[in-house]
């Protein structure tokens, strides 16, 4: 089971969103994260068939994107997936269903199948406009999973709920990736830390970093710091590079920073985390570019 990308480009004028990508991913969670403008959603619109590209291919099982084929292989959640309040969840599950060449045998059965697995069974008779947003992008998850996908690409699906539901929404990517290939796209440094096998960083429409948590955060091992400072020292270091954390004290305040050297006499090294690496290249206030 592969799903290759190959040098993959969308130019709008003189802007490229997305600039020769190549990757090849097999089964398991890939996490795709990137500011809001590094070219995700490009590139996601891309490989679901919705965008065509300047150049560059996408391929399934040597399938391509276009091919009736790799669409029944796929399964896609939006950033902005269109409900209808009026429908009850189970009705929107056979509507969807329908759409997607499901007999009416199979719709009842892989609907009810769903529902439980996203834990909307007790909610199925309820109109969607009465869910709450973690409810209702649960239910997304369930249409995109209708035609027992191999892909599944997902597009901010956390965005805007609350803690508790996006702990069980990635409780929820986490099991489907075991029998799939599964893009989680996000802004949410903590979705992709917690799940994804793999991270794709992407910045300017190409990936800065891919690979395991541990081997990107190398990148930055020594670049951490932590001090405490009197608060002018601090406005000033805090104009200066990415603070990741404040906290002000009696008289002093703590900063957790990264930069490419100690950035004062009294800072001391720390242990890196994704949130550093991220807030590294895509702060406004960064020393490195």
């Amino acid at each position: 089971m592969e799903l290759n990308i190959d040098r993959l480009t969308k130019q709008y004028e003189n802007k490229i969103a997305v600039d020769r990508i190549s990757i090849t991913l097999s089964k398991g969670v890939y996490g795709l994260l990137g500011a809001n403008g590094a070219g995700k959603t490009t590139l996601i619109r891309m490989m679901c068939g919705v965008l065509k590209p300047t150049s560059g291919e996408v391929t399934f099982n040597g399938i391509d994107v276009q091919q009736e084929e790799y669409r029944e292989a796929l399964g896609y959640l939006p950033q902005e997936f269109g409900y209808y309040p009026e429908f009850t969840a189970i009705e929107f599950l056979y509507y969807m269903a329908s759409l997607k060449g499901l007999n009416k045998k199979r719709a009842k059965e892989k609907s009810a199948e769903l529902l439980e697995l996203v834990s909307l069974t007790d909610v199925r008779k309820k109109k969607i406009k009465t869910f709450s947003g973690g409810m209702k992008q649960r239910l997304g998850i369930a249409q995109a999973l209708l035609n027992n996908p191999k892909i599944l690409i997902l597009d901010e699906p956390t965005a805007g709920l609350d803690p508790k539901e996006r702990v069980r929404f990635r409780n929820l990517i986490s099991r489907l990736g075991a029998e799939r290939i599964v893009l989680l796209s996000t802004h949410i440094v903590s979705d992709i830390e917690n799940i994804a096998g793999t991270i794709l960083m992407m910045k300017d429409g190409q990936f800065i970093h891919r690979g395991s948590l541990e081997e990107i955060i190398r990148v930055i091992d020594h670049k951490v710091f932590e001090c405490n400072v009197d608060p002018q020292t601090a406005e000033k270091m805090m104009s200066t590079y990415p603070v990741i954390n404040i906290r002000e004290n009696e008289s002093n305040v703590f900063l957790r920073l990264v930069c490419d050297k100690k950035p004062c006499e009294q800072a001391h090294s720390v242990q890196a985390t994704l949130e550093d690496l991220y807030l590294y290249y895509f702060s406004e206030v960064s020393d490195n570019e």
